[in-house]
């Protein structure tokens, strides 16, 4: 058995790595982090987990907190892949050329997964490839989508495993609360790579110093969901990833 893991950062693909896994870091890369993935299918990987940190669209959630699940139902693609979504389709629409097989795969795993992590939430998780940044965003997805957290890789993985028919799930850690904005400084950080453009911090920075506070909480918290992040993967890897159940692919 070989997990294809999809993250976003190298600090959570540091994390992650491990014997029998693969793990594909996107970056703002969205085309590098897909096409590593279907280089990891075409290796061998038998299941795709979303893995690393999320932001927190319910206001419940806090730093250090696990979620588990799938995609939230933005649009009648995503609708007829999200466990949960409503069955209402357009007379037009063609039908879903997967096998139910594939999506009661996905459905176990993301129970048995909530099952390892400690403290676990099961719901859906928003994805689109944009940043969200601001308490009126994070609570028009929660209101709008029933989603309880975001990240900006899990859309590409979902549609990587839907193409190959196999088992996909999401397992998130909290980073920033819903009510925590994300500031300048944070949302310019990543590389394409996944890395850290330490000149473009330092230069918004320099551009609105007040910033600096709200970018040292978001450093404690993220280090907090860093901490949870590791010792929940090391349960879930050790566990041998709570079995997912494979079949041939598409």
């Amino acid at each position: 058995m070989t997990i294809l893991i999809a993250t976003g950062m190298k600090s959570e693909a540091r994390v992650l790595a491990r014997d029998g896994v693969i793990v594909a870091t996107s970056g703002t890369d969205h085309a590098r982090l897909e096409a590593e993935l279907e280089a990891g299918v075409a290796a061998g990987a038998t299941a795709i987990l979303s893995m690393g940190l999320a932001g927190a669209l319910a206001p419940r959630l806090q730093a250090g907190d696990w979620v588990v699940g799938t995609l939230s139902p933005t649009g009648m693609a995503r609708r007829e892949w999200s466990i949960g979504a409503g069955s209402a389709r357009p007379k037009d629409a063609k039908p879903d050329p997967h096998p139910i097989a594939q999506k009661d795969a996905s459905r176990g795993w993301i129970t048995r997964i909530a099952g390892v992590l400690p403290g676990a939430v099961v719901g859906r998780i928003h994805a689109d490839g944009t940043m969200v940044v601001t308490p009126a965003q994070k609570e028009q997805y929660h209101f709008s989508e029933r989603a309880l957290a975001c990240d900006m890789e899990s859309h590409i993985a979902a549609k990587v495993a839907r193409r190959h028919n196999l088992p996909f799930a999401v397992a998130r850690v909290i980073s920033d609360g819903a009510d925590r904005s994300i500031p300048l400084a944070a949302q310019v950080a990543m590389a394409p790579d996944g890395g850290i453009r330490l000149g473009a911090v330092l230069l918004a920075l320099l551009k609105r110093p007040w910033q600096l506070f709200a970018l040292i909480a978001l450093a404690i918290s993220t280090a907090s969901a860093m901490k949870a992040l590791a010792s929940g993967y090391r349960l879930l890897a050790d566990g041998g990833f709570a079995e997912p159940e494979v079949g041939p692919s598409a």
